[in-house]
């Protein structure tokens, strides 16, 4: 898997992010400098990449227009290239559109990170994001329609200034209805420069430690539950390195759903893409998977 970073910058200007100032607007690479990249990877034995960058679904907007779907389309081109993954992607890039584009394309892999940062409408324009809970779940709802049971993953900020109990169990419950895979939980952090820092109503740290606590524990279970529906399913495994648990060899990489998978088998099957069944759910999360 290697990653391959498209652009640089941010237009955005999230109340509480101070990258637009540090790493200034939107700067998007030369689509030729990126193939030429990938094919090189490619012929280096890589299976996977994953687009990265400070604001991927910007890619192309400093040229007059997003040019996000287009570079998809020529690197779903190349020769030997078997896994396509998305970096963080802006909620309000999820339309029918783009879904029916990206699932046109298989080597897409049915794992998006839609960041999201709070559950809460009266947040989220405190934070200045441009999006409602209402457009986040129909987004969400637009790529479960064309992707059978698509991980979606996201990224929350517990304790923004002024989050009042109500608003916080509004998140909570925003995060059970959507029922993410996985969710990267951020307690809020001044950063001098920016909006968010001269906002009244600084939370404590304690409070900030109590709300990460208790996502913390819904991201555990939704984590869970996900898993539970992997089981009995063929999925395809990246293998990336041999273990050894409790003596016994196995194989591990992760599904195009970015689950964490372990192969019983005792080949070595490094750098391999092969078909296998999930059996069962281990308590470190991963999934026993046997070859088929």
């Amino acid at each position: 898997r290697a990653y391959i970073k498209i652009q640089d910058g941010c237009n955005q200007f999230c109340s509480y992010c101070i990258i637009p100032y540090a790493r200034g607007r939107v700067r998007s690479r030369r689509e030729e400098d990126i193939l030429r990249e990938v094919r090189g990877i490619v012929d280096a034995g890589y299976k996977e990449i994953v687009l990265t960058g400070i604001h991927i679904s910007s890619y192309g907007i400093d040229r007059g227009a997003s040019e996000l779907l287009q570079l998809l389309g020529k690197l779903h081109m190349i020769d030997g290239l078997e896994r396509i993954r998305l970096g963080s992607l802006e909620p309000r890039i999820v339309t029918e559109d783009f879904a029916a584009q990206i699932s046109a394309m298989p080597r897409i892999c049915p794992h998006f990170h839609l960041s999201l940062q709070s559950g809460c409408d009266t947040v989220l324009r405190r934070m200045n994001r441009r999006y409602t809970t209402e457009e986040y779940e129909k987004g969400c709802a637009v790529l479960r329609r064309a992707f059978e049971r698509p991980a979606l993953t996201t990224d929350v900020i517990v304790g923004f200034p002024g989050e009042t109990e109500e608003e916080f169990l509004a998140t909570e419950a925003f995060l059970k209805q959507i029922e993410f895979f996985e969710t990267h939980i951020f307690k809020y952090s001044r950063r001098k420069g920016t909006k968010a820092d001269r906002m009244e109503g600084q939370l404590t740290e304690g409070v900030k430690a109590e709300r990460s606590r208790i996502l913390l524990k819904l991201n555990e279970e939704n984590e869970r539950r996900y898993l539970e529906g992997q089981l009995g399913r063929q999925v395809e495994i990246l293998v990336e390195e041999p273990v050894e648990l409790g003596g016994i060899p196995y194989q591990t990489g992760h599904t195009r759903e970015y689950c964490k998978a372990v192969l019983d088998s005792k080949q070595c099957l490094t750098g391999r893409i092969v078909r296998a069944v999930a059996e069962k759910q281990l308590e470190n999360g991963n999934l026993l998977c046997k070859l088929i």
